[in-house]
């Protein structure tokens, strides 16, 4: 790995931690990082996977005095579905072949930035219109945290859209559930990843460094900093690199 890259990944670290903390959507930053540095683009996936992971685990410790269970569904029986659901979505990323991922992936960058910029008003405007139960509920918590283990871009916000067809749970709710779910997600993809997966140590050792030091002052900017803004930027980086990706895979 030469000094371009470590700088790159050093830079890719700082900003996806920092987006993490402050408004989410790291992912659209440490993946095609990456694959910019030369790694294929499951490798790519794998590896931001388990870069990013500290950073999460950090943030779910630090909403644990807000976690709520969700319209009568146990904390327990989320966490249990966002654990096999991971599992499963690590599985089948490991059995997707290179050259279908790198079909993929555009795809998958263009839902998460979609995801990211119409989750919250799409939600509440269902909301209005749709009373959802449990089984849907726990339904489309599995295919979420399939997602997750697979990719993962812009799941969070997914999350929070779906549950906010239920009503009963508040923002700061949400957002601790979310980021719980999240990483016991991320947590058991990247065990599964770790032994059997194409991660590229040198690389992600240099991005999770810097994705840590990064979620420290991402939380500092997020206090400072209109979530507007934070949101419009995310927005715009997914934009940008969805666009890159699809011009890379098929133009």
């Amino acid at each position: 790995m030469d000094l371009e890259s470590t700088l790159l990944l050093l830079a890719a670290g700082l900003l996806a931690g920092a987006m993490n903390a402050a408004a989410g959507g790291g992912s659209f930053v440490s993946i095609p990082a990456m694959v910019f540095v030369g790694l294929p683009s499951v490798a790519a996936n794998v590896s931001s996977t388990v870069a990013l992971l500290p950073g999460t685990l950090a943030s779910a410790w630090a909403w644990r005095r807000d976690y709520r269970s969700l319209q009568g569904i146990s904390l327990v029986t989320l966490l249990a579905i966002s654990l096999v659901g991971g599992l499963g979505g690590a599985l089948l990323l490991l059995a997707t072949t290179q050259r279908l991922f790198d079909g993929l992936l555009p795809w998958l960058l263009l839902t998460g930035t979609l995801a990211f910029t119409f989750g919250r008003p799409l939600g509440a405007a269902l909301r209005k219109k749709v009373q959802i139960g449990q089984g849907t509920v726990i339904t489309a918590q599995v295919l979420l945290s399939v997602y997750a283990g697979y990719f993962g871009g812009g799941v969070g916000i997914m999350m929070m859209a779906v549950w906010g067809l239920l009503g009963d749970l508040d923002i700061k709710a949400m957002s601790a559930l979310r980021t719980l779910l999240v990483s016991a997600a991320n947590l058991v993809a990247v065990a599964c990843f770790a032994i059997a997966g194409p991660v590229f140590w040198p690389e992600t050792l240099v991005m999770l460094v810097a994705a840590i030091a990064g979620g420290y002052l991402g939380a500092l900017l997020a206090s400072r900093m209109p979530a507007s803004v934070l949101r419009g930027f995310v927005i715009l980086f997914g934009t940008a690199m969805t666009v890159l990706f699809f011009w890379r895979a098929y133009g």
